[in-house]
């Protein structure tokens, strides 16, 4: 027999400079060992944008690699979105994807309609 007990997730951030050690003491005696104090600065936050890893990735982004993300982030199929296009064959928009076949830009202004983004994300500009 095996019984299984799910708790909720909880994320309790608390940033600052002086956090009073009687909050810490009683997040350690409610959540025991799930507390975790970090007192290094490599916590902090930045604009991943801003990184020479990102704008590596953008750079080597071709404009099907584009419509693909955009278009599984929607949850929608290849088949999908052909059909949204005006009768596509799905083949026609892997195609597109892989970089067999170039986006028009007649396609790339119906593709910034239907996955709802500036067209300028579909073109390849450095």
């Amino acid at each position: 027999m095996q019984a299984v007990v799910k708790t909720p997730h909880i994320e309790i951030n608390i940033k600052g400079d002086m956090i009073p050690p009687k909050l810490i003491n009683f997040l350690q005696e409610e959540y025991g060992a799930e507390v975790k104090v970090s007192e290094n600065e490599e916590d902090q936050l930045f604009n991943v944008a801003e990184t020479n890893w990102y704008k590596g990735i953008k750079k080597n982004l071709m404009p099907g690699d584009v419509m693909k993300i955009y278009r599984e982030n929607r949850g929608m199929t290849q088949a999908k979105l052909g059909e949204l296009l005006g009768g596509i064959p799905r083949q026609h928009v892997s195609n597109m994807e892989t970089g067999k076949r170039a986006i028009s830009l007649n396609t790339a202004k119906k593709l910034a309609k239907i996955l709802n983004i500036s067209i300028e994300r579909l073109l390849k500009v450095e």
